[in-house]
């Protein structure tokens, strides 16, 4: 009894928490579709700002002209890089111009700030390492330090080398615990830095204890309040907790919204963990709102963090072709059971002369309405996409060359006209089919990669750049990594596919691959190959 207490328990634990994650949900789309509202709303004051700045201008008080440089930055650093930018050199110019070296400083922390933002890495490590840390205010400092942890951090996503990876890791959390000597252990900024510090340490319990800490017991900005959601999402993942995960991501990317934060990664991790539960209509959107943020922003590194989503699309596309797929298989097994039926049909034919017209009469009216039925199939099940087109057209020219075979077939040895077998089934020949399939599977393959040929010669040496014969649209060679670019990469399967032994593959591979110019990277060229 205790066991059945327990799961049910469980199940409604379960249910109660996607609800809540559906409710948030719904609260996000509640949002988006209000993003023209809090845009208004940002470009008000902005536009309030602006005013201000030309009248600081003509009264020539440069200490306001600064402070309003510097609001102007505030407004944009996360919210368009491009503005962001200009305002952050223009309030370094008028630091210099009333020489103030604390003011300078300050200036390009923001100006590192701004240039990691837009995945100018380089640029703002040389920024950051420009500056005279002596003349930093105490606060200054603390940002100082928690932004070089930043660019560690971001150069160690970016990078993505093991070894890189670790060393930039290791120096972000250094920096993170500099700029926690600069602030009081019970602030807001402390414990952005030590709940980040200890998340990197991948501390993940105490990590989320930190963030919680955070977010429950300080009053945070949208951008902060949006940073530590994301970052206790992340914390969750790597717990195995899939309903945090979405949840606090669905938190944070709603704050980004009201905030106008267009630099932000929790769009495109949401539309990640939907993609993960099969939520495809969501993270087809989620991603693509995501990218144009990116691309509005003009966030180098988004946009290419981004480009690693894609996979969310082509699992939508997989999902349709999966249900078509199975809708194939229902139609084979309907042509079974009526190919099964028709035989059972001639076998009465056969036993019952007396009805053999009235028999006759039927089996020609079930294999019109077979006909019927295929034709009607193969034009509800057609879709768009071209190789899974190109399936469905084999099949169905396989179905009705049978069909028509048998058809035939079945007249003659009524008529016993045997002879007429032999030669009717020597007309049909293999060897024909398949060269025409390759011929196909060619056509399809350029359609999707017109560059195929060309890139694939780029890979290989001047002298070793294969020539194709007149008529030829793919040699065997190219046929093999044609597949292994579509994602075939089972030598079984290829054998099979091509009518040639896997050793005959291996030593293709072999032989291409040592006259390569990548010959490490290989395969991985190949798998760069773009699509139309």
């Amino acid at each position: 009894m205790k066991k059945i207490i327990l799961v049910i328990l469980f199940t409604l634990q379960h249910f109660v928490g996607f609800s809540q994650i559906d409710s948030l949900l719904n609260v996000f789309e509640k949002e988006l579709n209000n993003r023209q509202m809090y845009l208004k709303s940002k470009h008000i004051v902005i536009d309030s700002l602006k005013r201000t700045l030309e009248k600081n201008k003509l009264n020539g008080d440069n200490a306001n002209l600064y402070h309003t440089y510097n609001n102007l930055f505030r407004e944009y650093r996360s919210f368009k890089y491009d503005s962001a930018y200009m305002y952050v050199q223009n309030a370094q110019e008028i630091a210099r111009k009333i020489n103030n070296d604390s003011l300078i400083s300050e200036a390009k922390i923001n100006e590192g700030f701004v240039l990691l933002s837009s995945g100018l890495f380089k640029e703002a490590v040389d920024t950051l390492n420009s500056i005279d840390t002596t003349f930093l205010t105490q606060n200054n400092k603390y940002n100082y330090f928690y932004t070089r942890a930043r660019a560690f951090f971001d150069l160690a996503e970016y990078n993505d080398a093991a070894d890189f990876r670790v060393h930039y890791t290791k120096n972000g959390i250094q920096m993170l615990e500099k700029a926690q000597q600069y602030v009081d252990e019970n602030s807001s900024d402390y414990w952005g830095a030590k709940s980040l510090e200890l998340m990197k340490l991948q501390d993940w319990d105490n990590a989320e204890d930190a963030y919680l800490h955070w977010i429950n017991d300080f009053e945070l900005t949208p951008n902060n309040y949006a940073v530590a959601t994301s970052s206790l999402s992340y914390t969750y993942a790597r717990k195995g907790d899939s309903e945090n995960t979405i949840k606090y991501l669905a938190l944070a990317a709603i704050s980004d919204i009201k905030s106008t934060t267009k630099e932000n990664t929790a769009l495109r991790n949401l539309a990640n963990e939907l993609y993960k539960k099969n939520d495809l209509e969501r993270a087809n959107r989620y991603v693509h709102l995501a990218m144009e943020d990116a691309k509005f922003y003009n966030a180098r590194h988004r946009k290419i963090e981004l480009s690693s989503i894609l996979p969310i699309i082509e699992g939508a596309q997989l999902f349709k072709v999966q249900q078509k797929n199975k809708a194939l298989q229902k139609i084979v097994f309907i042509l079974i059971v009526l190919t099964v039926i028709i035989f059972v049909f001639l076998a009465i034919i056969f036993k019952q002369l007396k009805e053999k017209n009235r028999a006759r009469k039927a089996l020609s009216e079930n294999n019109e309405r077979l006909k019927e039925t295929n034709l009607s199939l193969m034009e509800a099940d057609a879709i768009k996409q071209d190789y899974i087109t190109y399936f469905l057209k084999m099949t169905s020219q396989l179905i009705n060359k049978i069909d028509t075979l048998q058809k035939i077939t079945l007249q003659k040895i009524k008529t016993k006209k045997p002879v007429e077998i032999l030669e009717l089934l020597k007309k049909y020949s293999v060897k024909k089919e398949r060269i025409e399939l390759f011929n196909q599977f060619d056509q399809v393959f350029l359609k999707l990669f017109p560059t195929f040929i060309v890139e694939m010669n780029n890979l290989l040496l001047p002298e070793e750049k294969r020539i194709l014969k007149k008529n030829e649209l793919l040699n065997t060679e190219f046929r093999i990594f044609a597949l292994y670019r579509l994602g075939v990469q089972d030598p079984q399967q290829v054998a099979e596919f091509l009518e040639i032994s896997i050793s005959t593959i291996y030593t293709y591979k072999t032989r291409l691959k040592s006259k390569s110019k990548f010959k490490d990277r290989f395969e991985e060229r190949i798998m760069e190959i773009k699509k139309f």
